[in-house]
């Protein structure tokens, strides 16, 4: 294994850069559906062994001597997103060719961009790299910032974040309840590259070894304690349903069919109970623009639903919501993808925005010059999106609140987990049928799970497509609807966990790691 990796740290040009796109791309494979999370154990090492050997010409200038540490780096990155996230070109071709021509920004653009966010975090690292154990510290950490940065910087789109890699069940989930999504990210590079130090000599190797059994042994202990052992949440007591019409995204852009695809939901939420052992549900859920028309424009349409709601129940659908400019004549008019709770009287009791608009898919950066040339937002038709001024938790009914989350909101456990923590559920509700059959439905749901665990809270999960489904406080799926799969399943709300010791903490947490991480970096190096 020394000959291997010294042959790799030899490596330079064009080859330094297919390996590590390749060790990238195969990293993907970590990530839903396939969570071969033990592949990161090759990958890892080998880009640090590449590492290693990307050092500068002496006679380069300051910048310059960093280039090799940079496109390794970059190039890792390359693979990974290209791996992980082609399937957003799907999209593109639902109303194609109109759009078909972004296809390669798409699956190559995108992935250019956010793998510089990899490509600064290598450079950081091999600034204070060493030939020790350590080294490993400090790659870890780097990445750990990195990761961080790609939260918000450009809006943020953390999707796949590292630490998803390491976390394919519920079993190896629960550590992120304790140290949050963020220094999750450090563990998981740490823990993924210390067996690059498995075949050195003497003292490095033990203590390589060591980490690496607390690191990965700590996290697959906290799975067991926290599942077989921890507290396990009661019954909330309230029946959901969740509908899932799986509806084309091309049917519900066709001008007529918006009749044929709102009678499916009222059939479907009418639906008598399989389940003889529970009662009728309190609650129906339907996913993100579920309903193809302006729903406060047709009265018909929300009498309908007031007919089919029993006594008692309401419905929780994902809309488009209409306001109109007061100070206009009327013709400016701002929506928004919004959720909607609607009581069997018809009355819209209260209402969610989206908060974090999707760039270029829900509205246009620099909207008025780009288009004037011809540019227009994915999924947003003619009109655009306008995002809510603040994210607003839904009040479900005396005692029950919901924190909503409408599509990709879901990926971003930071803002979540700043939001007071309330005693009911998360919503998540989104329309995958945009990106087909491919990886990222399947990456959405378990980006749910993930949010779950963090937050210690049930997540409801209504997707036009799928996957939909209930998730407890622990990440565990207690019933779904598979991809494609057109019905309804109702469930009990399991209720919320009590806050785990460190939640509060979960950003002092990561700071501390990277702050340490980072100090075990530099003193190696200073002493070597």
């Amino acid at each position: 294994m020394q000959r291997l990796s010294q042959k790799i740290l030899l490596l330079s040009g064009w080859k330094r850069a297919l390996i590590a796109f390749m060790i990238g791309a195969l990293t993907a494979l970590a990530l839903a559906p396939f969570h071969f999370f033990f592949i990161g154990f090759l990958t890892f090492p080998i880009l640090v062994w590449l590492l290693d050997g990307a050092v500068g010409p002496i006679e380069a200038g300051r910048i310059a001597r960093h280039f090799p540490a940079f496109w390794t780096g970059w190039f890792f990155g390359f693979g990974y997103f290209v791996a992980g996230l082609w399937w957003i070109s799907n999209a593109l071709l639902v109303e194609a060719p109109e759009f078909a021509w972004a296809i390669p920004l798409a699956v190559l653009g995108l992935p250019a961009l956010l793998a510089i966010f990899y490509g600064a975090a290598t450079v950081l690292a091999r600034s204070f790299w060493s030939s020790s154990v350590a080294r490993i510290f400090v790659l870890a950490a780097s990445f750990g910032v990195a990761e961080w940065l790609r939260t918000f910087v450009l809006t943020g789109f953390p999707w796949n974040a590292l630490s998803n890699t390491i976390q394919p069940s519920p079993l190896m989930m629960q550590s992120s309840a304790f140290v949050g999504a963020d220094a999750m990210n450090v563990l998981a590079v740490a823990c993924f590259a210390l067996p690059a130090a498995f075949f050195t000599k003497g003292r490095e190797r033990i203590l390589a070894l060591l980490c690496f059994m607390i690191l990965l042994g700590g996290h697959l202990s906290i799975g067991v304690w926290r599942l077989n052992y921890s507290p396990e949440p009661d019954a909330e007591g309230s029946i959901v349903r969740i509908v899932q019409p799986a509806v084309d995204q091309s049917t519900k852009l066709e001008p007529g069919d918006g009749k044929v695809v709102f009678d499916a939901l009222l059939e479907l939420s009418s639906q008598p109970i399989v389940d003889e052992t529970l009662a009728r549900p309190r609650y129906i859920i339907w996913p993100e623009t579920s309903v193809p028309f302006i729903l406060t424009r047709e009265p018909q349409a929300v009498a309908a639903i007031a007919d089919m709601l029993k006594v008692g129940q309401s419905l929780i659908a994902g809309v488009v919501r209409e306001e109109v400019d007061e100070d206009s004549d009327g013709s400016q008019r701002r929506y928004y993808n919004s959720m909607l709770l609607i009581n069997d009287e018809g009355i819209i009791t209260s209402a969610a925005d989206k908060t974090h608009l999707v760039p270029f898919g829900e509205y246009l950066p620099f909207s008025e010059q780009l288009k004037q040339w011809g540019f227009k937002a994915v999924a947003a038709a003619d009109r655009g999106y306008f995002s809510g001024a603040q994210r607003r938790s839904l009040p479900i009914s005396t005692g029950l609140t919901a924190i909503p989350l409408i599509c990709y909101e879901v990926i971003f456990g930071g803002e979540i987990n700043r939001l007071e923590k309330t005693d009911g559920l998360m919503i998540n509700v989104t329309n995958d049928a945009w990106y087909g059959h491919t990886p990222g439905p399947y990456q959405h749901f378990h980006q749910s799970q993930l949010r779950a665990v963090e937050m210690g809270m049930p997540m409801v999960r209504a997707a036009n497509n799928g996957i939909s489904g209930f998730i407890d406080a622990k990440g565990r799926i207690k019933a779904k609807l598979e991809y494609g799969q057109t019905g309804a399943i109702d469930a009990e709300l399991p209720a919320s966990l009590a806050i785990p010791f460190g939640k509060q903490f979960q950003s002092q947490i990561f700071w501390l790691l990277v702050v340490l991480f980072a100090t075990i970096g530099i003193v190696s190096r200073t002493r070597g």
